[in-house]
Formats: structure tokens, sequence, C-alpha cells
């Protein structure tokens, strides 16, 4: 007959899950606070520009700590971090200078 022992590996869940669960949580608590926060301000302020750039601001602040954390970006060398950055920082540029440029557009009429 077959030998039908099962093998049991060292596998408690505690040990490998208890840092992931850690970080998992941390992370939750943090984009919580920071959305929090954005709801505190779309609450209290006033339509303006100050809304806007402190909701852009602050959506770019997650998207980077998202990609940071689940996309383990914040793990890898620097000079790729800066090969992502430096063309968001180049496509943020341009976008603000195409809607402010197509804004003169009203005022050259």
């Amino acid at each position: 007959m077959a030998d039908h022992s099962s093998h049991h590996h060292n596998t408690e869940p505690g040990v490998i899950a208890e840092p992931q669960t850690k970080a998992i949580w941390k992370t939750f608590i943090i984009l919580s606070v920071l959305t929090a926060f954005e709801f505190l301000i779309a609450f209290t302020l006033h339509a303006g520009f100050l809304k806007t750039s402190i909701f852009v601001l602050m959506t770019i602040v997650k998207a980077f700590y998202i990609v940071g954390e689940f996309m383990h970006l914040k793990h890898e060398v620097k000079s790729l971090i800066w090969a992502i950055i430096l063309p968001c920082i180049f496509v943020v540029w341009l976008l603000l200078a195409l809607l402010m440029e197509g804004g003169f557009i009203f005022v050259a009429r």
C-alpha cells in the first residue's frame, strides 16, 4: 500500500499573518483619516480655488501612498521611483498649462 502519511509544515497563522495584518490595518487607517479629512473639507469650505487645490493635493497624496504600499514601489530602487514620478509631474504640469492656456481663448474673443 502507498504511504498516506501527511506532511505537516509549521504554518502557524499568527506568525506569518501578523505583520501583514498590521500593515493592512495601518494602510486602512491612514487612508481613512485622509478620506475623513477630505469629507471635512468638502462640507466646511465653500467652492473655490482653495478647496479644489486641497482635493487635488490630497488625491495625489493618496495615489502615491497607494502605489507605494500596494504596488510595493517604496521598496524599489530610487531610479525606478524617479522614472515613474518625473513623467507624472510632467503630465500634471502639461494638464495645468493646457487648462490655463485654454481659458485664455475666452479672453481673446
